[in-house]
């Protein structure tokens, strides 16, 4: 009988497995496009019955790291990481040539992006992102909430909160898509110039609604990034809340050596 890879955590056998089973695919131990092993060698290999393996491979597919082919199996998905540039996926080239930032860090990537937009309107600000505005928490902004797919796989979700005295004379805004360049080129169009973006991130674990919305197990890795958009006025025009799949980005960033 072979030996699992991986250290195995605390629970039933099969969330065990699943762990390790995933841990090689994030490992590279099993690289894309390799076939997961069958299940009668998963069998052997954990000295389990079909039924523990069968229920390990359920949450396995569910990570979204692996597709099945009917008659084939299990192959581990090519999942490459977008690389966040904070330095340069702002910049106003990009917009003025009609780019939005995702769009443009996955075209970099050479994989196929789509943006499906779940709710577009009127909400009242949570706190934390009212805070950031500079309003009272309960005051009426728009709300612009996205889920991000990058080569068919779900990856990232993003609700952006505007100040709606702000966004109530840019009717771009309210439309699924505000056009080339994204809202950031619709903002600058009618005069908020931006000075900077600031960026808050904390790595935890995914609830298990958040991991279902992004096909990871539960209790997945995840980054959790706020972003205030601001502008030369001094203005935050837009709190940015977005959840990421923690094996899907690398981020870089560009820091200042001088004063």
């Amino acid at each position: 009988m072979g030996t699992a890879v991986g250290g195995a955590g605390s629970g039933p056998r099969y969330v065990q497995i699943t762990d390790e089973i995933v841990e090689q695919i994030r490992a590279g131990v099993l690289k894309p496009g390799d076939m997961v092993p069958s299940e009668s060698e998963l069998v052997e290999r954990y000295g389990v019955s079909g039924g523990t393996i069968r229920k390990a491979m359920v949450e396995v597919r569910a990570s979204g790291l692996v597709e099945t082919r009917h008659g084939k199996g299990s192959i581990v998905k090519n999942r490459p990481p977008v690389r966040h540039r904070s330095s340069d996926r702002f910049r106003r080239s990009l917009r003025q040539g009609g780019q939005a930032a995702y769009l443009a860090e996955s075209a970099q990537s050479g994989a196929t992006a789509k943006v499906s937009v779940l709710y577009i309107g009127p909400m009242e600000a949570p706190e934390g992102a009212a805070e950031r505005l500079g309003v009272p928490a309960g005051t009426q902004v728009l709300a612009r909430r996205r889920l991000y797919f990058r080569n068919g796989t779900p990856v990232e979700t993003a609700t952006s909160y505007l100040p709606w005295d702000v966004m109530k004379d840019i009717p771009e805004l309210f439309a699924e898509n505000p056009g080339g360049g994204g809202i950031y080129a619709r903002l600058e169009g009618h005069g908020h110039e931006f000075a900077e973006f600031v960026e808050t991130l904390q790595a935890r674990s995914a609830s298990k609604a958040e991991a279902s919305e992004l096909a990871l197990i539960p209790g997945a890795p995840v980054v959790h990034l706020i972003r205030e958009a601001r502008t030369t006025a001094g203005l935050v025009v837009e709190v940015c809340d977005t959840l990421i799949a923690a094996d899907q980005f690398v981020f870089e960033y560009r820091i200042p050596g001088g004063d």
